[in-house]
Order: C-alpha cells, then sequence, then structure tokens
C-alpha cells in the first residue's frame, strides 16, 4: 500500500474535537465520483480534511480525486492500496486515518446536500452524549433524477422505529444491520477505538457493525430531514433494495428461514467486544441486554425438530417474555411452533 501526499495543504497534527473528518473509499468509480466530490467542496461547512482510500481501481477514478485534491478548499489525503481490501477492510483503514473528532462515512457515488455536514454538526452539539448520528436519504438514479421515495420509506423506517431507536436500548434495533446506512452516518472519532477492527465474519457489513456497537455504549441521533442523495445504480455494492427488513408478520415469518445463527454470531461479537472494551467504555447494560438475548436465541436455536416437544420450550420463552423483549412476540413463538 503507498500513500500519494496530498498536492497542497498541509495535513495539521491536530484537528478540533468538533471539526469533521470525510472518510471515502472508492474504487473504479470513475463515473460519479466527481459529482459527489464537487458536493464536499460546496458544504456550508466545510470538513477539516477529505481522506480517500482506494482500492486498487483500474480506471482513472485515482486521477479525478488527485485533480480535485489541487483546488479543494481542505486538505486532501489519499491513500492507494496496491492489492484489493475489500469494501470493509477499506473502510476500517480508512476510518483508521482520519484525525478530527468527527467521521463522516463516504461513498463515491452519491451527492451531499449543501448542509449536510453543518446539520450533522448541529446535532453533535446539541447532545454531547450522542455518538452517532445518521439521516433519511432521498433516492436517485444512475441519472441523478429522483425516484420519487426517501431511503427510510424503502426500508420500512417508520415513526415508531424511529422513537423506538431514540429510547434506551436502542442498540436492540440495530441487531438487523439495515437501520444506518453509512452513507447518511457520522460518528464520534474515539468510538473507533470500540468499533475496529470490524468482523469479516458476520452477516453485517461495516455500517451495521459501527452502528451497532457504537449504540451499545452511546445514544444515537436521527435526523429525519434527507442530507444525501442515495444513487441507486447496478454497480453498486449495496443499496436501498439490498437493506430492506422483511415485512412483520405471522405469514412472512413462515416463510422466511430461521436466522438464529446468524443473530447468534452477531450478538456474541458484539458482547465480546464489548467485554474486551469495557476499560474504555461503559456498556453494562447492553452486555447484559445481549446475554438475554444469546441465551433466547440458543434456546430457539436448540427447539427439538418435534412440533409436540417444542411446546413446552416455545411456551416458556413466551411467557419468560423473551419472545417479546429479544424477537417479534407472539409471531415468533408461532413461527417456531409451526416450522
Amino acid at each position: 500500500m503507498k500513500e500519494i501526499a496530498p498536492t497542497h495543504l498541509s495535513h495539521c497534527e491536530k484537528l478540533m474535537a468538533d471539526a469533521f473528518s470525510v472518510a471515502m473509499c472508492t474504487h473504479n468509480g470513475v463515473r460519479f465520483i466527481g459529482e459527489q466530490l464537487e458536493s464536499i467542496a460546496a458544504q456550508t461547512l466545510l470538513p477539516e480534511e477529505l481522506i480517500v482510500c482506494d482500492d486498487a481501481s483500474s480506471d482513472e477514478t485515482l486521477r479525478l480525486v488527485e485533480s480535485f485534491a489541487t483546488d479543494a478548499p481542505f486538505p486532501v489525503r489519499i491513500y492507494l492500496n496496491e492489492t484489493k481490501l475489500g469494501l470493509i477492510k477499506n473502510f476500517e483503514r480508512v476510518i483508521g486515518l482520519c484525525g478530527a473528532g468527527l467521521i463522516a462515512l463516504c461513498d463515491q457515488d452519491d451527492v451531499w446536500m449543501p448542509h449536510k455536514l453543518e446539520r450533522l454538526a448541529v446535532e453533535f452539539a446539541r447532545a454531547p452524549e450522542v455518538g452517532l448520528v445518521f439521516s433519511d436519504a432521498e433516492l436517485i438514479d444512475e441519472n441523478s433524477r429522483p425516484l420519487g421515495r426517501t431511503l427510510w420509506k424503502s426500508l420500512g423506517f417508520r415513526h415508531e422505529k424511529q422513537k423506538q431507536l431514540s429510547q434506551v436500548g436502542a442498540f436492540r434495533e440495530l441487531l438487523t444491520g439495515s437501520t444506518v446506512t453509512g452513507a447518511t452516518m457520522a460518528f464520534r472519532a474515539r468510538f473507533r477505538h470500540l468499533g475496529l477492527p470490524i468482523p469479516e465474519d458476520l452477516p453485517l457489513i461495516h455500517d451495521a457493525w459501527l452502528a451497532l456497537i457504537i449504540g451499545a455504549a452511546a445514544e444515537i441521533s436521527s435526523i429525519p430531514e434527507p442530507l444525501v442523495k442515495y444513487r441507486q445504480h447496478g454497480g453498486q455494492q449495496i443499496g436501498a433494495r439490498a437493506r430492506q427488513q422483511p415485512t412483520p408478520g405471522v405469514s412472512n415469518a413462515l416463510r422466511r428461514s430461521n436466522p438464529y445463527l446468524e443473530m447468534l454470531a452477531i450478538a456474541r461479537s458484539a458482547q465480546q467486544r464489548l467485554e474486551n472494551r469495557s476499560g474504555e467504555f461503559e456498556s453494562k447494560s447492553a452486555q447484559q441486554d445481549l446475554g438475554g438475548r444469546i441465551r433466547h436465541l440458543e434456546a430457539r436455536a436448540a427447539l427439538p425438530r418435534n412440533r409436540f416437544l417444542r411446546m413446552p420450550r416455545v411456551l416458556s420463552e413466551l411467557f419468560s417474555l423473551r419472545y417479546h423483549y429479544y424477537s417479534n412476540g407472539i409471531n415468533s413463538a408461532f413461527k417456531d411452533l409451526l416450522v
């Protein structure tokens, strides 16, 4: 891996605690990256720096970023991965290189609203206990035309879920991995020591893991205003459709495969990380909740194949309210009895 030095402004050794580092990952993004870079330069609150990690692009992406850096109104540091790391490890690298007190993740193919960083900064300043902020986004197509819906609407992130996320124990809502989209999120840099390294063996990508683990140690704030134009196109790795949650209900639950092992893997990994970092971050409540969730998932995973033998165990979990706390209540109980 080699570093391409910035072409003009030097990097400050000590950045303001309330300033932003923009962490951008690129890979063969020549088609859309120019529009994204322009939207960062047009922010009403400029970032302290833009860090770009290019994952072995074979097109003109690097040339465009270098050209942008010559006239950018902030320092631009560019790093080249000579061997492709992949999405998760590339974001892990770029996050680790950020120097400001706030880190805003950035995809290469979106467009930021001019006041995005300013709006995020206001939210962080309003609530010092908040560790991560994310917003809604407007969905656009490959030609930048609005698709007539927002990201939250596509994900089913309705008012009830928004309210739940603002309450104590909000990280429970983050275990599914489909709530927080990296292109809309920013977090306090001190929490990267909790989130890194990002596990690669879980059914979560970088943004979902960071939201989950930060949400276990701090408050999460959601902004219902679209602050990003989130582009949907055939070449993107993760889009709104891939993040959609299944519709709740008994009939839909019966059609889904049991996700016990996946959820167990996520919960165990989060619990272990929180235990390992307990000296730096307070997360006792979250660890206790994860312990209960793990026991519940283990009970569901160990249900007998015979339906009649399942009933006492399902009823025990149901009457203990663990189905209510850790699954989808009666719908999950019926699923375990009938599938």
